[in-house]
């Protein structure tokens, strides 16, 4: 079980696609199904997200989102709530920027816990490294609606963070099939997406495309 892993063995799993749950852009749809059909595609990580709702109220969502992932052998991380995380003993923490610090997380999880923190540059992702980060979030690639006042970094910086750090880089941020052979090329592990595959009506069908694209690209990296 993904749980069991150890931290470098939870690191390896963050090579595909990782999608992040959101309810501000389900329009309605119930959370649990959507990840069954992320699940269903090929997904490699779910990550919930929710800046609107109180730890308590999301206490229910998360503990049946990690039951699904434990079941399914794949990655559950919590964005921010580090009590939510330590209460559904969840595989990782997402922190952004501004969030609780790396060291307090890293402090307070278990070992075997995965941290992963949001950077826009190639100093902040060498800072949170050096601070205890085991993965680095790197976006916005593109252009993206899923995140207001997002700040787009480009194919450059994502080239110059996988240099200078690592640690698995995730890239994040307008990612969706027409451009993610470029976003591998440019040295991601792993492609986090919100919107190309949760705004679709067939949600199963666009995360079997985008994993589809990303394995395509990675054997074209490959030679």
């Amino acid at each position: 079980m993904v749980s069991r892993l150890t931290r470098q063995d939870k690191l390896k799993e963050l090579t595909g696609l990782y999608v992040i749950v959101d309810r501000q852009v389900l329009g309605g749809r119930d959370e649990l199904e959507i990840a069954r059909e992320v699940i269903q595609g090929g997904a490699k990580v779910i990550q919930l997200r929710d800046k609107q709702r109180s730890m308590v109220e999301l206490l229910p969502v998360a503990e049946r989102l990690k039951e699904l992932c434990l079941k399914a052998g794949i990655l559950f991380i919590i964005n921010d709530y580090l009590d939510l995380a330590l209460a559904v003993d969840a595989d990782g923490l997402h922190i952004g920027y501004g969030d609780l610090p790396v060291q307090v997380a890293r402090r307070e999880l278990p070992m075997a816990k995965i941290i992963g923190s949001s950077v826009t540059t190639v100093s902040r992702a060498i800072k949170v490294g050096d601070e205890g980060v085991d993965y680095i979030s790197v976006g916005s690639m593109f252009p993206t609606e899923s995140k207001e006042g997002a700040i787009v970094v480009g194919l450059d910086i994502l080239k110059q963070v996988r240099e200078a750090v690592s640690s698995p880089v995730v890239a994040i941020g307008g990612i969706d099939k027409s451009n993610v052979g470029e976003v591998i090329a440019a040295g991601a592990d792993c492609v986090a997406v919100i919107s190309a595959v949760l705004s679709t009506p067939d949600v199963k069908k666009a995360t079997k495309g985008l994993v589809s694209e990303i394995r395509k690209a990675r054997r074209k990296c490959q030679g």
